[in-house]
């Protein structure tokens, strides 16, 4: 009994990050939540889908390949520089200048696939101004999602429907 009264409490992967996109009440309009978090989730996803790449690449014996964007490409995955990783976001967090280092990382990534071009926000983190502090929680909060832990899954897909529902809800329309 005790566990079913411990599942029931844990929250959904949604409801976590709801709850700390509402952590940056004051810096960020509220309307703004869903683009300042599926921004970091497709990030997230595209650098978690990367380094399992890299890891099946190393398993194969193909170290030699491993910058080389068209072993990346072949696989439907995103060929990710250095400073465009969410490792590297992660590492630089609490730095003054994160907002920067996310939307140079955004740039990167939309700049070097092509089918992406005009998809992802354009210097988005540095006009929001937001507290570092603030957004490190945030990039903590994404850090511990696994984004790719279900195949079948459209990870950024069912975080946009919730914060759709949330905004639906929240203006008293009940649904989106």
């Amino acid at each position: 009994m005790a566990k079913k009264a411990a599942a029931k409490k844990q929250k959904s992967m949604e409801e976590v990050l709801w709850d700390s996109a509402n952590k940056l009440r004051g810096t960020v309009e509220s309307s703004e939540y869903k683009h300042v978090v599926l921004s970091l989730i497709f990030l997230k996803f595209v650098s978690d889908k990367f380094e399992a790449r890299r890891k099946e690449m190393l398993a194969n014996d193909e170290e030699a390949f491993l910058e080389m964007p068209e072993f990346y490409a072949s696989k439907n995955i995103f060929y990710l520089p250095e400073e465009s990783r969410w490792s590297y976001i992660i590492q630089n967090s609490k730095q003054d200048d994160i907002s920067l280092k996310i939307d140079t990382a955004l740039h990167t990534v939309e700049k070097n696939n092509p089918s992406l071009k005009g998809a992802l926000p354009d210097n988005y983190f540095s006009r929001l101004n937001m507290d570092v502090s603030k957004l490190a929680a945030l990039l903590d909060t994404v850090n511990n999602i696994d984004t790719i832990q279900d195949e079948q899954q459209d990870i950024v897909g069912r975080v946009y429907e919730y914060f759709l529902s949330k905004f639906a809800i929240a203006e008293g329309k009940g649904e989106f």
